[in-house]
């Protein structure tokens, strides 16, 4: 079996930063890796990218390959690092190209409600 598998998402989902709402969509990818919870990526045309800018992290993770990291400010808050993507993700992950995550403990993910 894979260590990660995607689904495509079409719920309404949407990311807030205190009361900015940094991203909404309905075509979310839900990444599933192995003893984890799943990590619901966001298509960068559905995120509000003048709230993220970006940070000098990088990570290499061995199933999805390089990623680089964001900073958000918004509401007079900021979090450092609280976003990421994989710009050109291995074989197996390519549904998560072009596509950012945020941790959920530094922002507010709000699946099949309104906001």
């Amino acid at each position: 079996m894979s260590a990660i598998r995607t689904e495509h998402d079409t719920r309404p989902i949407n990311v807030l930063f205190h009361d900015a709402v940094i991203a909404s969509t309905k075509r979310a990818v839900l990444l599933h890796e192995n003893g984890r919870d799943p990590v619901v990526y966001i298509p960068r045309d559905d995120v509000e990218m003048a709230f993220l800018h970006e940070s000098d992290r990088r990570t290499t993770c061995p199933h999805k390959g390089e990623a680089r990291y964001w900073n958000i400010s918004a509401e007079g808050y900021g979090e450092t690092d609280a976003a990421w993507s994989y710009e050109t993700p291995k074989s197996g992950a390519e549904d998560i190209a072009g596509h950012i995550a945020f941790y959920p403990d530094k922002i507010r993910i709000a699946i099949g409600q309104a906001v």
